[in-house]
């Protein structure tokens, strides 16, 4: 059974910064477009961030220039480098598939607050 272990979330002051890393189990991390979403308090998962298998990337505008994503095919692993970070960031973090072909994880809460 496929699953996905997101880490790195936590309390951040305004500005600042949290790397988050999601250890996808097989092989899924090197197969397949892989994507960052986000769920704040009483809103839906929006997706935050994607990287295809060639690398290439996208993001939502509201993170563009801000958050970088990035993974390590050897290791099964999706990062999220946040930078900037604002208080309408602050959300529960999630990685899955660009598709969305496993269940969720537990995520990792991100709280952006001073």
């Amino acid at each position: 059974q496929v699953q996905l272990v997101e880490s790195g979330g936590g309390l951040v002051q305004p500005g600042g910064s949290l790397r988050l890393s999601c250890v996808a189990s097989g092989s899924i991390a090197r197969l397949y477009a892989m994507a960052w979403y986000r769920q704040a308090p009483e809103k839906q998962r929006e997706l935050v961030a994607n990287i295809a298998r060639d690398g290439s990337t996208n993001y939502a505008d509201s993170v563009k220039g801000r958050f970088t994503i990035s993974r390590d095919a050897a290791k099964n692993t999706v990062y999220l480098q946040m930078n900037s970070l604002k208080p309408e960031d602050t959300a529960v973090y999630y990685c899955n598939t660009l598709l969305i072909l496993y269940p969720w994880g537990q995520g990792t809460q991100v709280i952006v607050s001073s």
